[in-house]
Formats: structure tokens, sequence, C-alpha cells
């Protein structure tokens, strides 16, 4: 009798063990301990996250939630930064597939479900279509919205916001700072500058802005940013593309910033820091000031040109000469 109480103890804490392995560990925005952000030329830019989370030991399972929705998933690369050689990635997946409603009831056609009436009560249900939608209630079909449906579980392979998902294996079980960098889609950086020339038009003050638009599906919050100037080509020269994503991302922000930006000169590329922190927000545009000049001499004179001699019929226009106004500071 013994025995068998025994076996059958050693069974439900294995099938315990088993099901705690199994549910996968979340790492969130919340667990966020520095985000770097590089904006290159051509819509493209390269995020490092790094987050910090206790990590159990043995196979596990983990989400890295938050990431860009315009994700590339070929250049996510994950490294700890506590234990480099104790943590291995076995396997690397990204979920895009989004929650919805509409995608809900897809991923219940042919089962069960409860529709809820006004009064309280509900009915079970067999969703045969979720256009409609359709359902099968006691043998008879009912077209159209009979009740609220509640459905018993959400679907595994539906996340609410894109999702990294690695299987890991882990040496030992410790709080781990772990370094997600990828390049992402969909923002991008230009400078605009303004001049206002005074009456007399012999002074002015110049400003330069820098404007980030960011529509990549992410929010990075109080980053670290680096812009680069000049055109990266991903196709020809991968190794040296790697190079210069690689030092552009080396440099650190000053620890007394004075939210001004630093200019260096690598290859035939310019990098510009920020001495700084900023957030920036997704859907959102975003100036930051690059430079100001104020009281710049402005030299203002008139050039003219005349028109080119032709022995053709006589121009059509009004006049023999084009005056030109040049402006130099």
């Amino acid at each position: 009798m013994w025995r068998r109480i025994s076996a059958l103890a050693l069974a439900l804490l294995l099938w315990n063990t088993n099901l705690a392995a199994a549910a996968p560990q979340s790492i969130t925005r919340d667990d966020q301990k520095d985000v770097m952000v590089t904006i290159y030329n051509g819509n493209l830019g390269l995020v490092k996250d790094t987050r910090e989370i206790r990590l159990d030991a043995g196979m596990l399972e983990v989400q890295f939630a938050d990431v860009a929705a315009q994700i590339d998933p070929t250049s996510v690369h994950l490294k700890s930064l506590t234990d480099p050689s104790g943590l291995k990635i076995l396997e690397q997946n990204y979920e895009y597939d989004l929650l919805t409603s509409a995608k809900l009831l897809e991923k219940y056609v042919g089962k069960k479900v409860r529709l809820y009436q006004s009064n309280g009560t509900y009915q079970e249900a067999t969703l045969l279509s979720a256009n409609g939608p359709v359902y099968e209630i006691n043998g008879q079909i009912h077209m159209g919205h009979y009740g609220q449906v509640v459905l018993p579980a959400l679907p595994d392979n539906l996340v609410s916001k894109p999702t990294l998902v690695w299987l890991l294996r882990n040496a030992r079980a410790a709080a781990q700072r772990v370094e997600a960098s990828y390049l992402t889609g969909g923002i991008t950086w230009k400078a605009d500058y303004v001049m206002a020339i005074n009456p007399t038009d012999t002074r002015s003050d110049l400003t330069g802005w820098v404007t980030i638009d960011n529509k990549s599906g992410g929010t990075y919050s109080n980053a670290a940013l680096k812009l680069v100037a000049g055109d990266i080509n991903r196709a020809t020269d991968p190794r040296r593309e790697g190079r210069v994503l690689e030092k552009a991302a080396l440099a650190s922000p000053a620890p007394n910033a004075s939210r001004d930006f630093r200019e260096e000169t690598f290859f035939e590329y310019h990098l510009y820091s920020l001495d700084g922190r900023t957030t920036i927000k997704d859907n959102q545009t975003k100036q930051l000031a690059l430079m100001s000049a104020a009281e710049v001499p402005v030299d203002k004179h008139f050039t003219t040109t005349e028109p080119p001699i032709t022995t053709g019929p006589p121009m059509a226009c009004p006049c023999r000469t084009r005056r030109w106004a040049c402006i130099s500071i």
C-alpha cells in the first residue's frame, strides 16, 4: 500500500515539475535595465535591450516581450552578460500572430464555446464558422450574434504583442542580465535647419534639429541614442556593415549629460551621439536640438547671367537677363 502511495506521489511530483518547466518565463519591459538605439539612413535601426530576470536551472522557455513590430528576425542575437558560458540558446522563435477578436474566433472553429445571455444564463455551442458567426446549438444551426461569446482559454499561438521566444539551457538558477540585439525597420532620422535673417539682411540665427520618425512598433524608454549619417549597403558587403554597426554601438554617453550631440567620423560615415538619454515612443515624431548659432554674419550679393546665344527664332523670354540673390555665411 505504501509503495502505491509513494509511486503515486512521485508521479504527481514529476507531473507538477514538468508543468512548471513547461510554463514559459516572461521578460517584459518592466525588467528592462538599459536600452540603446542606433538609427541609420535607409529606414533601419539597431536596438540593444538589456533586461534582468532570475532564470531557473535546466531547460526552459523564455518569452522576451515588448520588442519592435518591424523587427528583422534573422538579426536577433541574445547573450547573457552575467554568465555567458552558462546560458545556451537551443531554439529561437518570433511570435507575431497578434491577438484580435476575429483571430480568436478563427482558432475556435469546430470547438465548444459558451454563449451568455443578458440574464446571466448561457448555452453550450459549437462554433462552425467565424464569419457571421455560425453556431450549432442542440443540433440546430444559428447564424449571427447569439449572446456574448466566452472562450475557455487563450490559444497558445496568439500573442498580445510581438514577442521573441527562446528555448534555453541554463547552468544554474540565478539572476541574470541578458542583452537582446536586433535590427528593425520603421525608424528614420533627418536633419532640418532653420535660418532667421534680420531685417537688414546682415545677421541671422541658425538652428539645426534632428527629426526622428518612429513607426517601428516599439517604444524605447530612456534610451541612449546614436545617429549614423551615410548609406548602409546591407547586401554587397555584410562584413563591412557588421563592423560599422558594431563600432557605432560601442560609444557610451557621458555621465554628465549635456543633451548635445557629439560627432565622430569612421569610414565614410558620421556618428552623432546624444549626450544624455531620451524616450522615443511608437508612432511619434521627435525633434532634438542638433546645433544653434546666433548672430551669424550674412553676405548678400547679386549676380547676373546672360541667356545662351542661338541662331534660331527669338527666345520666348520677357527679359534678356536673370537676377540671382546669393547668401553666404
